[in-house]
């Protein structure tokens, strides 16, 4: 039985999915926080968050790697920790170099990063010759506004190191770009209370399907499950509205982008771990939109588990422990597997939702959840934004991806304002 060292996670799907994973790999685990209020909001009120089964859950600074890396020595002399993980970006650079201090397996630290800062990783696949947009890397408004103009417009304005498209945002023109810019350096800060880099990135704009590439890592030796696809809600932001895994590809394009992940996971020195790399089918051919050293979040890594019989969250555990994991793609009886998501119409409280009652009956639907009246949800311009899903599987083919946007198409949101005339 292995001991695992969880530092932080994030608190949606993953936050349950990794926790199974490691008890039903037989090990046990140890959660690191620290803010144990964060967790203890996400309980349903009848049973414990999973996280907080740990068999300790402890408190220490884990924004401060200086103060964090003895006081993990200490415990580690302790407790004796076999591997250490995370399931949340902005703490995978931590985990990095916890398990190098330590001995312990994993990535590089310096891989983690390049992979992780999206201003490094297209720096990195410039260096190793991969095509890619045209990209300036900012820090003020003047270095920005003479960079968009020599770019030309429209871009792509990203943070470089934050996560689930947070203030992404397209712009035709300097008005938008300053609206963009200015969004950026009001938000210092991320979810977790780390100072964010002033870097600010700008893109060409890749024209075509997006897709994922889901991808395990064993000593620089890279293996392609499978290909996600996804459908957006649409400019000027980048919401994810659904994924379906197997995506409808002919095996030339599977190749094409299995052959543009790897090279992309080797520009950024990725040697061990499950990844998960996003890409635009452009015109020109594949074109890396960014890399994620994790695995996906959205429950993409269920969706190729009921294809494919491998479940990501369980080769993670195992890649943290040093164990070699068992890729073999097994025939599940499933041709397609889908999830779409149901996204506010707008800022509000909610009264309900119509038309849950229709997935609860539906034969093909695995898995949904709509909030409860009461919930309070903003404007839909990032993937924080989901009100809930609806997740499907086709035996027959590649019929999920429709059937689950159907389903939640289907889904009527009412709004407290709407009943009271009042304001939500």
């Amino acid at each position: 039985m292995g001991h695992l060292l969880v530092v932080e996670s994030w608190v949606g799907a993953m936050s349950t999915l990794l926790p199974r994973a490691i008890r039903e790999a037989g090990h046990r685990f140890t959660f690191l926080t620290r803010n144990l209020h964060h967790y203890l909001r996400q309980g349903n009120g009848v049973a414990a968050h999973q996280l907080l089964t740990a068999d300790n859950v402890i408190t220490a600074e884990t924004n401060d790697l200086d103060m964090l890396l003895p006081q993990v020595q200490r415990l580690h002399e302790v407790l004796r920790f076999d591997g250490v993980i995370t399931s949340c970006d902005y703490y995978l650079g931590t985990v990095a170099r916890l398990a190098a201090h330590l001995g312990l397996p994993g990535a590089r630290p310096e891989a983690v990063e390049h992979a992780c800062r999206k201003d490094l990783a297209r720096q990195r696949m410039r260096m190793a010759g991969l095509p890619g947009p045209a990209f300036a890397v900012t820090e003020d408004w003047p270095g920005t506004q003479a960079a968009a103009r020599t770019l030309g417009f429209p871009l792509v304005v990203k943070p470089v190191d934050l996560c689930a498209g947070m203030l992404v945002r397209l712009v035709t023109d300097l008005t938008e770009l300053r609206a963009a810019f200015d969004a950026l350096d009001e938000f210092p800060v991320n979810a977790r209370g780390q100072r964010r880099s002033p870097r600010v990135l700008l893109e060409e704009v890749l024209v075509g399907p997006e897709v994922s590439v889901e991808t395990v890592t064993v000593d620089g030796a890279t293996t392609v499950l499978g290909v996600t696809d996804k459908s957006l809600a649409g400019e000027p932001w980048f919401v994810e509205t659904g994924h379906m895994f197997p995506a409808a590809l002919d095996a030339a394009a599977v190749a094409a982008v299995g052959d543009m992940t790897t090279a992309a996971l080797a520009a950024v020195g990725f040697d061990r771990g499950v990844a998960h790399t996003e890409l635009r089918l452009t015109a020109a051919g594949p074109r890396v939109v960014e890399i994620n050293p994790r695995p996906a979040g959205n429950q993409i890594t269920e969706l190729v588990r009921r294809g494919t019989g491998v479940d990501l969250p369980m080769v993670y555990t195992q890649l943290a422990l040093g164990e070699q994991p068992d890729l073999t793609v097994s025939d599940t009886g499933v041709r397609s597997a889908a999830i779409s998501f149901l996204l506010p119409s707008r800022a509000g409280t909610v009264a309900g939702i119509d038309g849950a009652a229709t997935l609860a009956a539906a034969p093909d639907v695995v898995d949904w959840a709509v909030p409860a009246a009461g919930h309070r949800t903003g404007d839909a311009v990032s993937n924080n934004a989901y009100l809930g899903h609806v997740m499907t599987v086709d035996t027959t083919g590649l019929g999920a991806r429709a059937r689950a946007e159907e389903l939640v198409a289907g889904l009527k949101v009412r709004y407290a304002d709407e009943l009271t005339g009042a304001l939500a």
